[in-house]
């Protein structure tokens, strides 16, 4: 149960990376998108059915590591959980394919040793190329010694840092129900015109009065206005880079969307030097292909130029946040028709054609919706306090610093 038991193996001697599978081209499988995959998120959150044409292929069980900068940087990794038995997906060509050689190792414990700083630190220090599209290089990650428990202890070790993660992912799906209600609520109120009227009835469908406007027939009394009618601007300057750090020191300091968590922002970089600020319970928008993307500052923190800042003016911020969400469509025209060069300008922003509702509805939306978003942001600081007891342990577990009880179950494989 020691350190002891340990031995000090080549990475490639014990595990199978990107593992040979058979798809032929044109074939429907699920694909997973490296945007699927969510900075030290153990799980998956969807899929597309496509074609295969070419990238790394994998099975349940799989741990899908990104190579590419910054995706590693950010810890994009994540166990493949969302195939039936014996499917073969396949996914980004940036995805590293890790697997278990079962006389050796386990699933499960090589998700962990993916996302611990031994194996982390291995492969960003491995990567090459230009500036940008730096890429971890397999071959040397695979010739570096490292030292492995028996797969008893592997097991014991996986299933501690499991239960962690599951009480996360409960997390994140009361989070995705929360957000689902406040999307379909607002979609049925402010997109398909059926708030409740004055006896309670859904409007439009009962009969409600709509009007010609510049956005087609729309109730009577609402608006076309503009962002700048309803948000204050600021739009993000990236301070001097001789200021950048990662020890904590000056204000967090957020570049663009790459920043972006689910809703949140991660926190990587900071500042001693910051120029433009956002405050807490700010929207931050990406400005930079892809433009739209959003998230909110939950503190004061200062933004790049790949970011802007909205605030209500009336104090709904609840509202601001899905009204954006509804206007991806029309901020997808920034996007440089489907170049990674888009943007769109303070000028642009500000002057985006909104529908407005009449206040009292929107006060009323925001009254409702903002309590569910603050249940949301309880459940997102637990799992922040939750991930920070998981990567405390991490690299202690790993490396046999700290002993595993007898008493522990093992994680059923």
């Amino acid at each position: 149960m020691s350190s002891d038991e340990w031995q000090k193996v080549r990475l490639g001697d014990v595990i199978e990376f990107n593992p040979n599978e058979k798809l032929k081209k044109g074939e429907l499988a699920k694909k997973i998108g490296m945007d699927k995959l969510h900075p030290l998120q153990r799980y998956i959150r969807g899929f597309e059915i496509t074609k295969y044409t070419s990238g790394t292929k994998f099975r349940n069980g799989d741990t899908l590591l990104a190579r590419i900068t910054p995706c590693l940087e950010n810890g994009k990794t994540a166990q493949v959980t969302v195939l039936e038995k014996d499917e073969v997906g396949f996914g980004s060509t940036e995805f590293i394919v890790l697997r278990e050689k079962k006389e050796y190792t386990v699933n499960d414990f090589i998700y962990y040793l993916a996302i611990s700083p031994n194996l982390r630190d291995i492969a960003i220090k491995s990567m090459t190329g230009t500036s940008g599209r730096q890429r971890a290089q397999v071959d040397l990650i695979k010739n570096t010694p490292m030292k492995f428990p028996p797969k008893r202890i592997q097991k014991k070790i996986a299933y501690i840092l499991s239960t962690i993660d599951e009480k996360i992912e409960l997390n994140n799906r009361i989070n995705q129900n929360l957000e689902a209600t406040a999307q379909a609520i607002f979609k049925h109120w402010f997109v398909d015109f059926e708030f409740p009227n004055e006896e309670g009835k859904p409007y439009k469908s009962s009969g409600g009065e709509m009007v010609e406007s510049d956005f087609g027939l729309i109730p009577k009394g609402w608006t076309v206005t503009r962002i700048n009618e309803i948000a204050n601007v600021v739009m993000g300057q990236s301070p001097k880079g001789t200021s950048y750090n990662e020890n904590g020191m000056g204000m967090i300091f957020y570049q663009g969307r790459t920043d972006f968590g689910d809703r949140f922002p991660i926190k990587r970089l900071y500042t001693t030097e910051p120029k433009k600020i956002a405050k807490n319970g700010d929207l931050l928008m990406s400005v930079r292909a892809p433009v739209g993307d959003i998230n909110i500052a939950n503190e004061d923190c200062c933004i790049g130029r790949g970011l802007c800042a909205l605030r209500s003016k009336d104090g709904n911020n609840s509202y601001l946040f899905y009204l954006f969400k509804n206007l991806k469509t029309q901020l997808d025209i920034y996007n440089g028709e489907g170049t990674v060069f888009g943007s769109i300008n303070k000028n642009a922003l500000v002057n985006l054609s909104v529908l407005q509702s009449n206040q009292s509805l929107i006060n009323k939306y925001n009254g409702v919706i903002s309590k569910l978003d603050k249940q949301y942001l309880v459940n997102a600081k637990e799992n922040y306090r939750l991930a920070k007891i998981r990567d405390t342990l991490l690299p202690r577990l790993m490396s046999g610093e700290i002993r595993v009880p007898m008493e522990v179950a093992e994680q059923k494989n």
